[in-house]
């Protein structure tokens, strides 16, 4: 258990970290006019399908966006890309105001509203990988970043989003069906646990105890046991880190790096999302790298791989539908902007409390998607409206909660924007 403990704290701050990335992203994008004219570039094509629809001459539009033989929706309706900045703007409102990342939420919300699992998933990988390449911040972060360590972790995270985007497509290909059923299950599995101990951290804090820190986020950023054993194995080649730190360094074998990578490689590619959460726990608590370093490379290993596992794994076959990230996009920009203010004026037990609602109705929503899955592939025997009314039930809760997170935080926001206004003064 105290393993398990100590993996949820390192797992909520890797999300952390992630979640002040994002925030930083925002505000390059925002205030910057150039990047705000990029931005509107990439609007105009959702535009102009609107503009085709509306004057009724949309009938080559779906070779323009991809049609039927690139798996996604085979017409452009304004609908979808406003459901879209909806979807993005909850994730930044999460990511904002929890100060956690809200993609979890992103291919389970998108799967809910009837897109194809793959299709989820590789439009939020290009969604990241876009909003990464236009806010980059890696300039600022470049000197908690150990070159050798982010280069050689990247080899094993391209493979792995190679096998992850090519597993995802190869169950596509064999059913669609066996597709969604799989992406669902590893969501099921991580929202789970995440859940479980974000309901334990936020029941301690109701009851005033103080949360237990993580091994490694000690002001002496000691290496926890497992760090020391796998820094003491001596296999060719060696790399060196964190000097600043440690007189001397510290020393791990490539070989390990290479593993890491490719697991967090992989886990993005199946799930749509850029891996920081799980680049955290593997590099403080299985490397015994330093958190300063392990953030400025998880930075860096999130543009690479989100970039390289959206374009070359999912974009060039199609499953990446271009209307719905630029919405998202869009949404999550504003979104974070908003959820960062009203972290100022409410309580903090409060959005402890809201993170563990948020990711419980993650969890949810894919665990009653399961029935109706395992029904379609003959795997249990239930009945198809049975199936289909768990699917509803868990859709309609995952909605309604994300909905009156929405709607808190909105309110919140406005009927204290005098405040917030004096504030910023």
């Amino acid at each position: 258990m105290r393993f398990l403990r100590d993996l949820h704290c390192l797992l909520m701050k890797g999300s952390q970290a992630h979640a002040r990335w994002e925030l930083e992203m925002s505000d390059n994008i925002l205030r910057s006019r150039g990047r705000m004219f990029i931005l509107g570039l990439l609007l105009i094509p959702v535009f102009l399908g609107g503009i085709a629809i509306a004057g009724g001459d949309g009938s080559n539009l779906p070779q323009l966006i991809g049609g039927k033989s690139a798996y996604m929706p085979s017409f452009y309706t304004p609908v979808i890309f406003f459901a879209s900045i909806f979807v993005g703007l909850c994730a930044g409102l999460i990511t904002g105001c929890i100060g956690a990342g809200g993609g979890f939420i992103i291919a389970p919300a998108l799967m809910s509203a009837g897109v194809k699992g793959i299709l989820a998933v590789g439009t939020d990988l290009f969604h990241i990988f876009a909003k990464a390449i236009m806010g980059s911040v890696l300039h600022k972060k470049l000197g908690n970043i150990s070159v050798s360590l982010a280069v050689t972790f990247l080899i094993g995270s391209i493979v792995g989003a190679t096998l992850g985007g090519m597993l995802n497509r190869y169950l596509y290909d064999l059913n669609p069906v066996l597709s969604d059923l799989f992406i669902t299950v590893v969501y099921v599995i991580i929202l789970g646990f995440l859940a479980f101990y974000a309901l334990i951290d936020y029941y301690k804090a109701r009851k005033g105890e103080a949360a237990e820190s993580a091994p490694g986020a000690g002001a002496a950023e000691a290496i926890p046991p497992m760090g020391k054993k796998i820094q003491s194995v001596n296999i060719p080649p060696m790399l060196t880190f964190d000097e600043g730190i440690t007189p001397g360094g510290r020393k791990i074998s490539a070989i390990f790096l290479i593993l890491s990578g490719f697991i967090v490689g992989m886990a993005a590619a199946i799930m749509g999302v850029g891996g920081g959460f799980l680049t955290f726990p593997i590099f403080v608590y299985g490397l015994g790298v330093s958190s300063m370093t392990t953030v400025g490379t998880d930075i860096f290993q999130i543009v690479f791989t989100a970039g390289y596992g959206a374009l070359s794994q999912y974009a060039i076959f199609g499953f990446v539908f271009y209307t719905l990230a630029m919405g998202m996009l869009l949404g999550s920009l504003i979104g974070v902007q908003i959820g960062s203010l009203v972290t100022r004026i409410v309580p903090g037990i409060m959005i402890r409390g809201f993170f563990a609602l948020a990711v419980t109705a993650g969890f949810i929503n894919r665990f009653f998607a399961l029935p109706e899955k395992l029904q379609s592939l003959k795997m249990i025997a239930i009945s198809k409206d049975i199936g289909a009314l768990l699917n509803t039930v868990g859709n309609s809760l995952f909605f309604v909660i994300i909905g009156a997170f929405t709607v808190w935080v909105l309110y919140s926001f406005f009927s204290n924007i005098k405040e917030l206004k004096t504030e910023g003064h």
